[in-house]
């Protein structure tokens, strides 16, 4: 099996000379010269993670160039969120209406002001949202504008997102379990121009999560929908239209689009967010992204100077970290918040399949994570800058808790007993049946782009195969695994990211039975199993419980559930790096495992 062992390879000529024999090294030698290694890398890099200090002004000129490895397959809000490059695109003429401060740990107004109302007698909770003045939208290279209001997000709300017949993701939160287990609408109300009301059946924990939302330009959409239907709305903005048509809110337009080659993104002068001299945010004023198809081209044009911004992979950090001078600085995060995990296909779809009868059982599930070698994927593909996630909710969440933890960890021996349990065991030549005689054989799918999730089935697939388990790779690029997961359900074993649950009520559309990303088996009318059952009740109640200490009981036992089940299996929290170009003022610059690379502040050192 082919792993990338460069760096094996440069500490072997160390010990060479003329006339010597390179000593052999052992796997613990290995493993101490890669921490060194790993931690000398780190003394080469700065550490800046946001903090609450108020942003220095800058000065408005200079163009920002990025890179994208696709094409957006759309302009439209609806299609887009299907896509995430189209989605990441579009939402740069958007704008949220708050956002959650990691600094200060409390939610801060973006587009609109806040106010949360409890009625305790009636059971009831309201979200008043005031849109801040003189917000428009407004098109590239035109004066015209037309103002932000109320209708923008309560349409969309209630007549896109909350139209079963649109299928969008967000339909499911629109609705809470009430204490009878009946479901119940949350409702958005228009009061005015600048004030619309969110209105919840019931007291929730988190309701600013709940209702925080993008606006779209409902002048366009309503009347897509009033005089076409749903194909009016998803024939909006297509790809091959002139993006130049679609207005904007947000920090950019999208001023130009060709196709394979580059799109450009203008600043709009009209933004809200507007630093204490009163210009608005961002600096720059375009933004060039060129469509690269690879990484390894994106790393080509930083190299040159021709981007602005790089997150070195890890097989090419020794290299980015090494190489710094005068022209860019490296900067170094904590282990990430989120984590790839290795899922099951538990879907009934597939119940004539011998994998659908080991899938179904956790033991089985259970024996995988024991055959999950992170300490060899930190090593081999890490440089040994990551760690294992052996917990469920990440440390910034406000639930997490250390003592609940996976038990279920690197064990060959263990992994064979719990096998065994289920009536799996080796045949004469070592290789692993089930009860009727079927070969434990399965697929594993990862997305192509990913080569280090490649590396990472390589070691699963070795493990496996040294207790007789036959693991296939396929690689499939992303949108088809996107379908995969969502229409198709034809996979049989996957790794995928999800991001991280800061919150534990985030996942609506993942953890609870009925979620139509809920990845081992979307869509249950019913929960399959009980303790999905369970998972079901537990996070309806936690997220309907305001008292803490009772919140706690709750999320506890919901992490330990879902990491004794084992549908998901996370792998390991890898350190995070970005290279960013010194020509930029980084008075302004962050980067941490919560925010990422905090980049609107910035501007231009010399034009």
């Amino acid at each position: 099996m082919k792993f990338k062992f460069m760096w094996i390879m440069s500490l072997a000529l160390i010990f060479m000379s003329c006339g010597q024999e390179t000593p052999e090294m052992t796997l613990e030698q290995i493993a101490e010269y890669t921490k060194r290694s790993g931690e000398l890398l780190l003394s080469k890099t700065q550490y800046k993670p946001l903090d609450s200090k108020k942003h220095e002004p800058g000065i408005v000129g200079g163009t920002w160039n990025a890179t994208t490895l696709s094409d957006p397959k759309t302009f439209n809000q609806y299609i887009g969120e299907r896509d995430g490059e189209s989605a990441g695109l579009i939402s740069q003429t958007l704008d949220y209406l708050v956002d959650y401060d990691s600094v200060t740990k409390s939610w801060i107004p973006r587009a609109a002001y806040f106010e949360i109302e409890t009625d305790s007698k009636k059971g009831t909770l309201t979200v008043h949202y005031t849109l801040r003045e003189n917000q428009c939208w407004s098109w590239y290279n035109q004066e015209k504008t037309v103002p932000v209001t109320s209708d923008d997000y309560v349409f969309w709300y209630n007549e896109i997102a909350g139209n079963k017949e649109f299928q969008c993701s967000a339909y499911n939160s629109q609705f809470v379990t009430m204490e009878d287990g009946s479901q119940a609408h949350i409702d958005c109300i228009k009061i005015d121009d600048r004030r619309f009301d969110f209105v919840f059946p019931r007291i929730v924990a988190d309701p600013l999560l709940a209702t925080n939302m993008e606006s779209c330009p409902s002048f366009i959409y309503k009347k897509a929908l009033e005089e076409d239907g749903i194909d009016g709305v998803k024939n909006l903005f297509n790809a091959s239209s002139d993006p130049k048509l679609l207005p904007s809110m947000g920090k950019w337009y999208i001023s130009e689009y060709t196709p394979a080659q580059r799109l450009v993104l203008k600043r709009n002068k009209f933004f809200w967010d507007k630093d204490e001299k009163g210009i608005s945010i961002p600096y720059p004023e375009e933004k060039i992204i060129q469509i690269v198809g690879n990484q390894s081209t994106d790393y080509l044009l930083f190299n040159q100077g021709k981007q602005e911004i790089y997150l070195p992979r890890p097989e090419e950090l020794d290299a980015v970290v090494n190489n710094q001078n005068d022209k860019y600085t490296v900067f170094r995060a904590d282990g990430s918040n989120s984590a790839q995990m290795w899922s099951f296909n538990q879907n009934p779809k597939n119940k004539d399949s011998a994998y659908y009868k080991w899938f179904t059982k956790k033991e089985f599930r259970q024996a995988m994570s024991c055959l999950l070698n992170r300490s060899r994927i930190i090593n081999q593909t890490y440089r040994g800058l990551a760690e294992p996630k052996y917990d469920f909710f990440p440390s910034a969440n406000p639930f997490y808790n250390s003592d609940i933890t996976l038990k279920y960890r690197f064990n060959s021996q263990q992994a064979v007993s719990l096998l065994e349990k289920i009536g799996i065991r080796q045949d004469s030549q070592g290789i692993m049946r089930d009860a009727d005689g079927n070969k434990i054989e399965f697929d594993l799918t990862i997305t192509s782009s990913a080569s280090v999730t490649n590396d990472i089935a390589q070691i699963i697939s070795d493990e496996c195969a040294k207790v007789g388990i036959t693991v296939n790779i396929r690689q499939t690029d992303f949108q088809k695994m996107v379908e995969m997961l969502t229409a198709t359900y034809d996979w049989q074993t996957i790794i995928i990211g999800l991001g991280s649950n800061l919150f534990p009520s985030q996942g609506s559309n993942v953890w609870p039975s009925k979620g139509n990303l809920h990845l081992w088996h979307p869509n249950q009318e019913t929960p399959a199993t009980d303790w999905e059952k369970r998972i079901d009740f537990l996070y309806n109640e936690g997220s309907y419980t305001n008292d803490k200490n009772e919140a706690k009981k709750i999320w506890d036992e919901y992490q330990t559930i879902l990491l004794e089940q084992c549908p998901v299996i996370y792998l390991v929290r890898s350190r995070s790096f970005v290279a960013i170009q010194n020509r930029w003022n980084l008075s302004n610059f962050y980067f941490d495992n919560i925010n990422g690379a905090v980049t609107d502040y910035i501007w231009l050192e010399e034009k």
